[in-house]
Order: structure tokens, then C-alpha cells, then sequence
């Protein structure tokens, strides 16, 4: 990995990147791979980075990193496009 990222790093200063450039890009990459592992959890995330997590919020806004692209899951559906007419037929013998 290590070797990876020394050849990373060498292109990038090779294609004449500046530094502050570089490490904003490694930042918000790493960022976003962390939170995608952990599906866009900003606390949990935090915690495994030893970071505080306004901290971290912070950093996603500097780097205008979109919180809603990073996360795998999507809302649900509303209740009612999510039960079949059985089961409306169901909750209706529950209540």
C-alpha cells in the first residue's frame, strides 16, 4: 500500500499539483471512503478517525463533500406504498 500511494503521490507531483491541492484531494477521498464503509455515519466515522465529529462535519463542508451521495441506503417509502392490499387488510383487522 505503501508503495501505492509513493506512486500517487510522484504523479501527482509530476503532473505539477500543487501541495495544498494534493492534500485537500487525499482528504476529502479519505473522508469519503470512510463514510461510505460506514453508510454516511458522521459519529461513527469520527470515532474511527479520532476526529471530533463537528469536526469532521466541518471538514465535509470545506471540502464541499455531499453527505447524500456518500450514503447507500435511500429513505423509505411511505407506509402506504409499502404494504400490499393484504396487508392493509391486516393493519385494518389490527386496529
Amino acid at each position: 500500500m505503501k508503495e501505492q500511494l509513493e506512486r500517487l503521490v510522484l504523479q501527482m507531483y509530476r503532473m505539477g499539483t500543487p501541495y495544498p491541492e494534493a492534500l485537500r484531494e487525499f482528504q476529502r477521498a479519505f473522508l469519503i471512503i470512510v463514510l461510505r464503509d460506514l453508510n454516511g455515519n458522521q459519529v461513527k466515522a469520527a470515532a474511527k478517525l479520532g476526529m471530533h465529529r463537528n469536526t469532521v462535519r466541518r471538514t465535509l463542508q470545506e471540502l464541499d463533500v455531499d453527505i447524500k451521495s456518500v450514503r447507500a441506503w435511500r429513505r423509505r417509502p411511505p407506509l402506504s406504498t409499502r404494504f400490499s392490499a393484504t396487508d392493509e387488510k391486516k393493519a385494518k383487522a389490527i386496529k
